[in-house]
C-alpha cells in the first residue's frame, strides 16, 4: 500500500474544501455555472499517474494445452483529487486499466480485459503517529463490453504508524468478493536507512531505493498485481467451454526489475523500469480452469506521475 506512505507535510491535501457558488436574488436561487470557482477545490490538490508496460513473448500452460509466444500491453490512467474537509482528506477520482494480449486464435482466454472505476475514499489523521485510509473503487471490471454483471466494488482499508521520522509501519486489508480469497491482509515497513538509502517494503510494489541526486533515484523492486474481471456472457460458447460464460477471471502476475525516477518538476516524476516477469496466471477459479506460467519474459515500463 505504497500510497499510504507518510508524507510529513501532507502536501497533497493542503487546500480546504469550498462550497459551490450560488447566486441568490430575493426568493430566486440560481447556480452560477459560468463561475468556475465551485470547481477549483476539486482540482487545486491531487495526484495522477500515467503508465504503460510492455511484456515480451511468453507462454502459459493448462495440462497439455500450451499457449505460446504472446505479448502483453498494460496501460494505467488515474487521477485523484484530494480536497480537505473537517473529517480529513477526501480521495475523489477516476481510474482506468487496460490489458491487451496477443493470444493465438481459439485460445480460451480474453485478448482484452479492462477496468473503469471511481475512486472514493478518505485519509484521516488520528494523531501525530497514526494515519488511516478507507477507499472503495466501484466500477466495471470486464472485457470488451460493459454490463451490470461486471460491476464490482473492491475495498481497502489501511493505516500507517509513524514510529519515528525514519520508520513507518503499514498494515492493511484488501477486500474483493469476486476473488478466490475475498480478504487479503498485508503489512510492510518504510525505513529510511540513511540519507540516500530507503527500504520501501510495502505491497504491492516493494523496493529499495538509492537517491543519487535530489532529482534522480534508482531502485530495485517488484510489482505484484492481482485483479479480477468478468468475461462476456457468451465467452464460453465462443470457445467451446460453456461453463466459462460470464465467468470470473482472476489474473495475477509478478514483475521484478531495476528502475529510475527522475523528478522533472515538483508535480511530475518520470519513471523508467526494465526487468523480468517470472510469474503469471489466468485463473477461472470457479470453473476450475487455470493457465499458469510456462515461459517468462522481459518487460519495460514508462510512467509519469506526481502530486500537486
Amino acid at each position: 500500500m505504497r500510497s499510504l506512505e507518510c508524507r510529513s507535510s501532507l502536501r497533497a491535501a493542503a487546500v480546504s474544501l469550498c462550497f459551490a457558488t450560488v447566486s441568490i436574488r430575493g426568493e430566486e436561487s440560481k447556480f452560477d455555472w459560468f463561475n468556475l470557482d465551485w470547481f477549483k477545490p476539486l482540482t487545486s490538490s491531487g495526484e495522477y499517474s500515467i503508465e504503460e508496460t510492455y511484456v515480451g513473448d511468453a507462454s502459459v500452460r493448462r495440462g497439455r494445452h500450451k499457449v505460446n509466444d504472446f505479448d502483453e500491453n498494460n496501460t494505467i490512467l488515474q487521477f485523484v483529487s484530494t480536497p480537505r474537509i473537517s473529517l480529513g482528506v477526501l480521495r475523489l477520482g477516476l481510474g482506468w486499466e487496460h490489458y491487451a494480449f496477443g493470444f493465438p486464435e481459439r485460445t480460451p482466454l480474453p485478448n482484452t480485459f479492462q477496468s473503469a472505476n471511481l475512486v472514493l475514499g478518505i485519509d484521516k489523521q488520528f494523531s501525530d503517529s497514526i494515519l488511516v485510509r478507507l477507499e472503495i473503487d466501484p466500477g466495471f471490471y470486464g472485457t470488451n463490453s460493459a454490463d451490470s454483471s461486471q460491476i464490482n466494488v473492491p475495498f481497502l482499508a489501511g493505516g500507517t504508524y509513524i514510529y519515528n521520522p525514519n520508520v513507518q509501519l503499514i498494515l492493511g486489508v484488501s477486500v474483493d468478493v469476486e476473488r478466490d480469497y475475498p480478504v487479503i491482509p498485508a503489512a510492510g515497513i518504510r525505513w529510511k536507512l540513511s540519507r540516500q538509502w530507503l527500504l520501501n517494503a510495502v505491497l504491492p510494489t516493494p523496493r529499495i531505493e538509492y537517491e543519487t541526486t535530489k532529482k534522480v533515484t534508482v531502485y530495485a523492486g517488484a510489482n505484484i498485481k492481482q485483479t479480477n474481471f468478468r468475461v462476456d456472457e457468451d465467452f464460453g460458447n465462443r470457445h467451446g467451454i460453456r461453463k466459462l460464460n460470464n465467468a470470473v477471471l482472476s489474473y495475477s502476475e509478478v514483475r521484478g526489475g531495476l528502475g529510475v525516477d527522475w523528478k522533472l518538476a515538483s508535480f511530475a516524476t518520470l519513471s523508467l523500469e526494465a526487468g523480468y516477469q517470472p510469474y503469471r496466471s489466468f485463473d477461472f477459479y470457479r470453473a476450475d480452469i487455470r493457465f499458469h506460467e510456462d515461459g517468462s519474459a522481459p518487460y519495460g515500463m514508462i510512467s509519469i506521475h506526481g502530486a500537486f
